[in-house]
């Protein structure tokens, strides 16, 4: 029997696993034990997704109407014949790319490549506009970088945990079960903000059961109590040291008294002095943010928020505390790092820099690229509707499940003139493309993937590809040569596609496929070969030198309850299934776990309505519908509902509102209005 110790494919946790083999055929997993002895439900049955008989096995391509199984060569004299003349005859902005968070580093680095080198657009985007964009957008302004500034194993260690819009019991089990917990029981202090009562609020020493969409007014009135009552750190906000910007920050919050953010939020006024006045005084605090603060108009603006609460009492720049944005999947990490965002290369090198663009002109052999910011994927999807966008390539994504507001998306597929889907399965999304060519799933190639907090593993493969297969890299060069451009995809295997990455970017300079495999993994930024690597960030100064107070102000989310739509739709995730259930799905036991589409209902809401505990019930907002099973509950705060995001039969985005966050461009998906009553 052969072992192969690799990392798991679905979230932002990294953990690591053993792919048992035998004779070609995954036939067990279990957790490394160098990585906690760890995985979870989903984790240790990678196996059955793997080797599913709904795997996609040859590449299709549409004729009559109909996807029809096809050559390797076919179908790439397809795709290239068509992009080719897409660009043509619209210009190379009339062709979007969406890449994913679920790939390996080097082949988001090898997409983005051929957009931007092959193509000549900017227009490349991927989930992280749907999760942590304004954590980006946010934290680049304020301090200059927008990663987790510490590492995940560090909050074992941590004094105060302080957990707003993320559930990470559903999200990441093993950084809840594994250092949460943990914590907890080495006498951690967490305080929870969220508008469910979700497992870690239930072993929290402070929870805040909040309005969605008033997220504003909660964090600046704990600044607030923060200031009022002295506990700002001093030495840490003076502007000859760290930070600048504090006395706007003080003038700013003068009025979010916590009474004030009380009648805005829900929050009782002396909960919000207790959890300001424990973050603030503790020897070491953490926060630790999902979607629940970024899925907003006021997306970005929250992120400040937060920015402002550890700059006020020094917790960045130092061991177990910091600023931290739980990324959701594999990948989102290193996706972000190589640039597969329309505004930045790899490295986080803007692409509207003079110097930046001759760099990459230079380090890639080609003069022709674009100083132009191209679109997101939310407006990418509105410029097919517009008639602008005219071509569209997905490599692992499933955004008619993914994007807000579904009805739009669709109609956009069906719109687009040509759309090539690069994914393991025929999803939703597949089912509208011209063209569908078959990927390796993770167990199937190498390569790398970067963990939430930074931290750079390998994947490595253990069996073959499923059917004609191929990983996402190989198919990408076969289209670029077929363009006349193979030249600029000279590679044989992704340890030179991450050496390459390494000399256009410093950060990942001193890393390789070698010596990850000799350390087991390395934090960048790591600039040398004889570097450490960085676990925690801006320990002497931050990279824009001083930290920026960011002040903001409370708006209301887009969208508001009225008589028609009474109530608030949040969204979000559930432990036994992950993102579109492309995978999951294909799993029996996490189907017998977690059959059906939900929504979570508070008693007093549910009595007006007359809506028992098991029944179908029918939730519209201005979007669309979805029938679903009612739970009645007190864990959610009330006037407010919450439906899981995976159920392609329910699928909560058929109602979530598209209304973006004006810097980030992230749908509002945590906040719309809804009506809901009995099925009839």
């Amino acid at each position: 029997m052969k072992e192969v110790i690799t990392v798991c494919p679905y979230c932002g946790a990294g953990c690591q696993m053993v792919l048992r083999v035998e004779e070609s055929e995954l036939v067990k997993v279990v957790p490394a034990k160098t990585d906690d002895n760890f995985l979870c439900a989903k984790g240790v049955r990678v196996q059955e997704f793997i080797q599913h008989e709904r795997r996609l096995k040859k590449p299709l391509v549409r004729r009559n109407g109909s996807l029809k199984e096809v050559s390797w060569e076919e179908a790439i004299e397809v795709v290239a014949t068509n992009l080719e003349s897409l660009k043509t005859r619209y210009g190379p902005d009339s062709i979007g790319f969406i890449g994913s968070a679920c790939v390996t580093t080097e082949e988001n680095y090898v997409f983005q490549k051929f957009a931007r080198a092959v193509i000549g657009t900017n227009n490349v985007d991927h989930c992280a506009r749907l999760c942590h964009a304004p954590s980006v957008m946010a934290m680049i302004q304020a301090i200059g970088s927008g990663a987790m500034t510490n590492t995940i194993d560090g909050f074992v260690d941590t004094k105060v945990l302080f957990i707003i819009g993320y559930n990470p019991s559903a999200s990441h089990p093993k950084l809840y079960h594994r250092k949460i917990l943990k914590a907890k029981e080495k006498g951690s202090k967490i305080i929870v903000a969220d508008p469910r009562r979700i497992p870690v609020a239930k072993v929290a020493d402070i929870f805040m059961c909040f309005k969605p969409g008033t997220e504003i007014a909660l964090l600046n009135a704990m600044v607030n109590v923060i200031i009022s009552k002295g506990l700002e750190n001093k030495q840490f906000i003076n502007i000859r040291t760290r930070t600048e910007g504090y006395e706007e920050l003080k003038i700013a919050v003068a009025k979010y008294t916590p009474q004030y953010a009380e009648k805005i939020s829900g929050v009782p006024a002396n909960t919000i002095v207790e959890a300001a006045t424990l973050y603030a005084t503790s020897e070491g605090s953490a926060i630790l943010w999902g979607m629940g603060i970024t899925q907003h108009t006021s997306g970005t603006n929250n992120v400040f928020a937060l920015v402002n609460l550890a700059l006020l009492t020094g917790n960045v720049g130092r061991p177990n505390a910091g600023l931290n944005p739980i990324r959701g999947q594999n990948n989102v990490q290193g996706a972000c790092d190589m640039g597969m965002l329309p505004l930045v290369y790899p490295g986080y090198q803007f692409v509207n820099d003079p110097e930046v663009k001759a760099k990459f002109e230079r380090l890639w052999g080609v003069d022709y690229l674009s100083d132009k910011i191209g679109l997101t994927s939310p407006e990418i999807i509105r410029q097919i509707l517009d008639g602008k966008v005219k071509g569209l390539y997905i490599m692992g994504e499933n955004p008619a499940m993914s994007q807000a507001n579904l009805n739009l998306v669709t109609d956009a597929f069906k719109k687009v003139e040509f759309m090539v889907v690069q994914d393991i399965f025929l999803n939703e999304t597949a089912e509208y493309a011209d063209v569908v060519l078959p990927a390796c799933s993770f167990a199937e190639k190498e390569g790398t993937t970067t963990r939430g907090d930074r931290r750079i593993q390998r994947l490595r493969t253990a069996i073959p590809p499923i059917g004609e297969s191929k990983p996402e890299w190989e198919i990408i060069k076969l289209i670029a040569s077929k363009m006349g451009k193979g030249h600029l995809f000279h590679y044989n295997n992704t340890a030179e596609i991450f050496d390459e990455i390494g000399k256009v970017a410093d950060q990942f300079a001193g890393i390789s496929h070698q010596r990850i495999d000799k350390e087991g993994g390395i934090y960048w930024p790591c600039p040398s070969p004889d570097h450490p690597g960085t676990p925690v960030l801006h320990l002497e100064k931050f990279p824009l030198g001083r930290g920026k107070f960011t002040p903001v102000e409370y708006t209301k989310p887009a969208e508001v309850p009225d008589d028609e739509y009474p109530l608030i739709l949040t969204t979000g995730r559930e432990l036994y299934h992950y993102g579109s259930r492309t995978m999951t799905g294909k799993v029996a036991f996490l189907n017998e776990k977690a059959p059906e589409a939900y929504i979570e209902i508070h008693p007093d809401d549910a009595a007006k309505l007359n809506i028992e505990p098991g029944e179908k019930v029918k939730v519209t907002s201005r979007r669309g519908s979805v029938i679903v099973t009612a739970r009645v509950t007190h864990d959610i705060f009330p006037g407010v509902t919450f439906i899981p995001i995976h159920y392609r039969e329910a699928p909560a985005n058929r109602l979530t509102n598209d209304a973006l966050d004006p810097v980030a461009k992230i749908p509002e998906m945590k906040v719309c209005a809804v009506k809901v009553e009995r099925s009839r």
